[in-house]
């Protein structure tokens, strides 16, 4: 045999022989299947979807063989019983926001969005490159939780306001959906926070329970319909810069699974992750033009109000870290990036993006 057929030869044989013995790795995995909880109603594309993109990528990777199936709020347990269904086993993960868990531990938050905290960029960076995910999965230790970033919204629209805010006093008494920790904040401002879930924010509104609310932005918002019973359109969430959500896998749950499904399982939330930014990015310009044209009132929020709220949310931190020994070790961290991170943003970033935008394109 020739020397050249020889090596051609061969060649075909051991990469057919190398093929044999790595392809089978995922499936020769036992089969699992999984239920996700989502905080989240299924008439939410983006952020529910973000569930289903996450949960296919994970199937088609093991070919099949591992399974999770993602429930809407309230369908397997109410959408802020999620941590405890995690916690208990009750469902082996869920997708949530955070913050939403305010109450069991002010922490959570930092795994979410704190007013005038870091951009939806820059929080993946604390996340990933910095110590983000490591300080807050020893957090989340306690509660038998392994958590992946799950996407984030970027900086989120101020809210829709029944009438006009054109100052600190028109926030005395005003009954608003917002999230926890912004709700601290804001009721050192006048205003009375209300915990709602999604799903029951419209009727809220409608029925007059509540006087303005906060979402996310534009697409959601259309969707949801709050332009129609609430005119006034606020920007920006200060409390919501880049808003994360997570994936809470039950600890025991994850220890049982082989190194290849723990490496696929990371490898799907990175994706739906970036997923969910692209979806927002990609929908809210038109989405907002539909609003516009439809008579929403679009308003900047005014700066005596953004300059109270950061003080006061200041303080609380600088509170927090009195009272909580987790708040004060992560958040000491959390700060430091973040005075870093806006270093860098003011001149590349922020020079760039100031100018562009003021252009007419």
């Amino acid at each position: 045999m020739e020397r050249r057929s020889f090596l051609k030869t061969a060649g075909v044989g051991l990469a057919a022989g190398a093929a044999t013995v790595a392809a089978p790795a995922v499936h020769a995995q036992p089969a699992i299947r999984w239920r996700m909880a989502s905080s989240f109603p299924k008439s939410l594309d983006t952020i529910y979807g973000t569930s289903e993109i996450f949960a296919k990528l994970v199937g088609e990777m093991t070919s099949g063989k591992f399974t999770i199936t993602v429930h809407a709020g309230g369908e397997l347990m109410p959408p802020f019983g999620v941590v405890d269904g995690v916690q208990q086993g009750t469902v082996e993960c869920a997708h949530t926001a955070p913050y939403y868990f305010y109450g069991k531990d002010e922490t959570f938050s930092l795994d979410c969005a704190i007013p005038f905290g870091l951009n939806s960029r820059q929080m993946s960076a604390w996340m990933y490159d910095g110590n983000g995910l490591k300080l807050m999965r020893e957090f989340y230790r306690n509660y038998n939780i392994v958590n992946f970033p799950l996407g984030n919204t970027g900086a989120q629209m101020g809210g829709w306001y029944r009438k006009e805010i054109k100052s600190l006093a028109d926030l005395k008494g005003l009954k608003m959906r917002i999230s926890n920790l912004a709700g601290a904040v804001v009721s050192k401002l006048g205003v009375v926070p209300q915990t709602i879930a999604g799903g029951e924010v419209y009727m809220a509104l409608e029925k007059g329970a509540i006087d303005a609310t906060e979402w996310v932005g534009p697409y959601d918002d259309l969707k949801l319909g709050f332009n129609k019973v609430a005119p006034n359109y606020y920007y920006p969430a200060w409390w919501e810069g880049g808003p994360q959500l997570s994936l809470y896998v039950n600890s025991k749950a994850y220890e049982a699974l082989s190194a290849e499904y723990k490496a696929i399982l990371a490898a799907a939330a990175s994706h739906a992750h970036i997923a969910m930014q692209a979806m927002y990015d990609g929908r809210n310009p038109g989405a907002l033009k539909q609003l516009v044209a439809a008579g929403t009132k679009l308003h900047r929020m005014p700066k005596d109000i953004m300059d109270a709220a950061f003080r006061e949310a200041m303080a609380l931190y600088a509170d927090l870290s009195q009272k909580n020994p987790n708040w004060k070790k992560i958040y000491a961290d959390y700060a430091k990036f973040r005075s870093d991170q806006n270093l860098w943003f003011r001149f590349a970033e922020s020079g760039f993006d100031s100018y562009m935008q003021a252009q007419k394109l």
